[in-house]
């Protein structure tokens, strides 16, 4: 995922760079259904960003939730400051 601008995450105490990011998304099979289906067990963002040559990365737990409003205010072009949560 793309963020244009510089944003912030509740995790972190520190905003981060605008830039591609990897998003991880961790799934479970759901078992005994007639079905396929998988559940989601966590949501990881590789930081940093995919551009900065970096020979450690690091996977930060995130909601799916917060992911969305970060990209939300993106692209709404709301500033880096920390967001007021409701």
């Amino acid at each position: 995922m793309t963020f244009t601008h510089p944003f912030h995450l509740e995790s972190l105490s520190e905003p981060l760079e605008a830039g591609t990011y990897r998003l991880v998304v961790d799934e479970e099979l759901i078992e005994d259904l007639s079905f396929t289906a998988y559940r989601r067990v966590a949501t990881h963002l590789e930081i940093p960003a995919i551009s900065v040559a970096m020979a450690r990365r690091q996977f930060l737990q995130v909601s799916p939730g917060e992911i969305e409003k970060a990209l939300a205010r993106d692209g709404a072009g709301m500033d880096v400051g920390r967001p007021n949560i409701s």
